[in-house]
């Protein structure tokens, strides 16, 4: 099992940026993908980017330009540097990782919340 700690979040004006950071723990040898999703109420949750064991990248449209998903091996965390952040952004950003032992599944961290005012 995989513990994810996020943190970062928090209140910005449009234009501005932020960086949250994913820091997992436990059984970090079964994460095959890591990723970052945001939920605003009433929606359904979604990715918003998301970073394979060899560094590839899979952004959401919408982010695309503004948001770069990286990750640390060696301290076992996943940032995402959002920058021009406009009010849509405003959710709560979630830490993901897609752990493989016998099957696919999925851990999450609980939540930051990133607010962008106008």
């Amino acid at each position: 099992q995989v513990q994810l700690v996020e943190s970062g979040g928090g209140l910005v004006q449009a234009g501005g940026s932020l960086r949250l950071s994913c820091a997992a723990s436990g059984r970090i040898s079964s994460i095959n993908r890591m990723g970052w999703y945001r939920q605003t109420p009433g929606k359904q949750r979604e990715l918003v980017a998301s970073i394979t064991n060899g560094g590839s990248t899979n952004y959401a449209d919408s982010v695309k330009g503004r948001f770069t998903i990286s990750r640390n091996n060696s301290k076992n965390t996943v940032y995402l540097q959002m920058n021009s952040l406009k009010p849509e952004d405003t959710a709560v950003y979630y830490c993901n990782a897609v752990t493989f032992v016998t099957m696919f599944q999925d851990s999450w961290g609980q939540g930051t919340q990133v607010t962008v005012s106008s």
